[in-house]
């Protein structure tokens, strides 16, 4: 799709095409298409960004509450968006040993139980073990810290994502 095409999308049509590139949040395609015309697809990235950091604080929780686990319950009973199964397969995290999923489960847990939310890693490019060593660096964070770092991650998985979607046709 060009970019003159997203440009003249409706707005129903352009929530149908980009509203899970945030997960399970299409509220940030709908502030994006707002920012219409996009002069480039950096303008474009640079609109779905802003609208997840211009959200209250409730609205970003709930956005990053809204992701799924890596390799967590969603991934096994095969309920993630098609994003995310296909990033969290890239990782390597379709192909886990038994034990693997064990040790992804219990790291699941005690960072969820620890923030309130899913540990939230831009998982593009990552292997299993560099995912595991950034769930044991940041798991003693503090709340903070964390939301900050998870906030980050989400905005590189929208950058990610907008790019495997209209990055080759710009």
């Amino acid at each position: 799709m060009t970019l003159d095409a997203i440009n003249h999308l409706s707005p129903a049509d352009f929530i149908a095409q980009f509203g899970e590139i945030a997960e399970h949040a299409p509220w940030v395609a709908e502030q994006a298409a707002s920012q219409r015309p996009f002069a480039d697809a950096d303008a474009m990235v640079a609109a779905f960004q802003s609208a997840v950091l211009a959200a209250d604080e409730t609205r970003q929780l709930e956005l990053l509450r809204a992701h799924p686990d890596l390799a967590g319950k969603a991934a096994l009973a095969g309920e993630l968006t098609d994003d995310s199964r296909r990033e969290q397969a890239g990782a390597g995290l379709g192909s886990l040993t038994p034990a693997e999923y064990a040790g992804f489960h219990a790291m699941n847990d005690r960072y969820r139980a620890r923030f309130g939310i899913p540990f939230i890693l831009a998982v593009k490019g990552a292997g299993k073990q560099q995912i595991l060593d950034s769930f044991a660096s940041r798991v003693n964070g503090t709340q903070r810290e964390e939301h900050l770092t998870a906030l980050a991650q989400v905005l590189r998985i929208i950058r990610f994502r907008l790019e495997a979607r209209i990055g080759e046709s710009l």
